[in-house]
């Protein structure tokens, strides 16, 4: 079952109807719990159905938007992996998957604002988001390599959209950590600047003159649009994870596990 909400994403709302998202466990550096996951969908289908919302503005609080899934928290519950593992049919992800693809869906405008820690499950969050703002010296990175494991959050289609396929392979295979001011020139950031929410509402403050239904309607052409096969690419990301996830298990029993030195995904 869907865990209570949690004290660690909260929403604050602005009078131009801008809607901010906040990973607020600082102290972990916003490394996303299981029930964060939940949340985050949870938070987003509730804005999506709220008409006076008309932006949302993704952020973490302290010194890091998002530095991963927490790993080590996650694998103490097996249990919760496998029931937010289980896609849903009738949206083609599951829960990890859709806590970042969930802001796809959404009929308004959703721009992440980057700073600090942004990676591992971060980096798939802040992809989810239709326009990302970031720090030059934010930290970038697709880091599942590093613990023996695939990006299985939508970062592989999210990623190959945004920067090619050469680019997405070369971060995936690497791990590599990529400032903020390379993540503009890569294409993974759409603004690079000393202040990302400033930056987040600049980006919104014009589209906030239009139209709404207009903006849905943009945002669901793109995304029905840009490329086909979503669906299957979210099965082949979980049939790649399940024997990776298997194999860490183990050596997590055993005391093992990779990555020791980097306390979240």
């Amino acid at each position: 079952m869907p865990s209570p909400p949690t004290p660690h994403v909260r929403v604050s709302r602005r009078p131009d109807g801008v809607a901010h998202v906040v990973l607020d466990r600082p102290d972990k550096l916003n490394a996303l719990t299981l029930p964060m996951l939940d949340e985050l969908v949870r938070t987003a289908r509730a804005l999506g159905r709220d008409d006076a919302v008309r932006a949302v503005v993704l952020r973490g609080e302290g010194d890091a938007f998002c530095a991963g899934l927490d790993l080590r928290a996650a694998l103490r519950d097996p249990v919760g992996i496998g029931h937010r593992f289980v896609p849903r049919p009738w949206r083609g992800t599951n829960v990890f998957q859709e806590a970042c693809w969930v802001w796809r869906r959404l009929p308004v405008p959703v721009v992440a604002a980057v700073h600090g820690h942004c990676l591992g499950a971060g980096i798939q969050l802040a992809l989810g988001a239709d326009l990302r703002t970031t720090t030059p010296d934010a930290s970038w990175s697709v880091r599942e390599v590093r613990w023996g494991l695939v990006p299985d959050m939508t970062g592989t289609r999210s990623l190959a959209e945004l920067v090619g396929l050469d680019v997405a392979q070369e971060l995936t295979l690497t791990g590599r950590l990529v400032p903020g001011a390379e993540a503009g020139e890569l294409g993974l950031a759409t603004r690079v600047g000393a202040d990302p929410v400033a930056l987040a509402h600049e980006l919104i403050a014009p589209m906030l003159e239009h139209d709404p239904q207009a903006l849905a309607a943009a945002k669901r052409l793109f995304r029905h649009t840009w490329t086909s096969g979503p669906r299957a690419t979210f099965a082949r990301e979980r049939r790649a994870q399940v024997p990776l996830l298997r194999r860490l298990a183990v050596r997590s029993a055993r005391g093992d596990l990779p990555g020791r030195r980097a306390p979240t995904r």
